[in-house]
């Protein structure tokens, strides 16, 4: 999308779809964000974690990086990405073109520099708001840290927040060693 094309309206769900599959954007209220690219330490953590989540997860469940979730369907619609999307198996067949906040059972975002504030503050509060039962925060820090919360009377409480080797409960029983999501083999 060149400067010249960029819409002077609130977008559609219709004309978001009707869109690059491949875009670097987010849907606010019917406004156009931009998403920075991913550096390769992110890429990497993302690629990993995604992997192993959807190899632990029950068949009930499938893990995806990067796909659009509808939030909000109104006049004014959200479509966010997080890093990483869990899904029910249900929803997942039908091959959708973007999931219905409806199908996700964990959203996961990873911290990237310029991703702060809206990782930690505006997605989690969206998030909750719209019925998301987990929620993960992964910082790819020295040590890298995964802060995990699950939805509880429409607020995320806090479940975990490890470093190391992770064993979770929730949403599925899960273990996996932070530390190796951006070693190189």
């Amino acid at each position: 999308m060149t400067a010249e094309a960029w819409p002077d309206h609130l977008i559609s769900l219709d004309e978001w779809d009707a869109m690059p599959e491949d875009k670097n954007l987010e849907l606010v209220d019917g406004v156009l964000h931009v998403v920075a690219a991913a550096i390769p330490s992110h890429q990497m953590a993302q690629n990993r974690l995604a992997y192993w989540l959807d190899e632990q997860l029950p068949p009930s469940l499938v893990a995806y990086g990067d796909v659009d979730v509808t939030i909000d369907r109104s006049n004014r619609p959200t479509v966010r990405k997080p890093d990483i999307t869990v899904v029910t198996a249900e929803a997942a067949d039908r091959y959708p073109k973007r999931f219905d906040v409806e199908d996700v059972v964990l959203a996961v975002e990873i911290v990237s520099p310029g991703s702060e504030r809206v990782d930690r503050v505006t997605k989690p509060t969206l998030y909750a708001k719209a019925g998301i039962a987990h929620y993960w925060l992964v910082e790819l820090g020295t040590p890298i840290s995964l802060t995990a919360f699950e939805l509880v009377d429409g607020v995320y409480k806090l479940v975990e927040d490890v470093v190391g080797e992770v064993r979770l409960t929730r949403p599925a029983p899960l273990v996996f060693d932070l530390d190796a999501l951006v070693r190189r083999r």
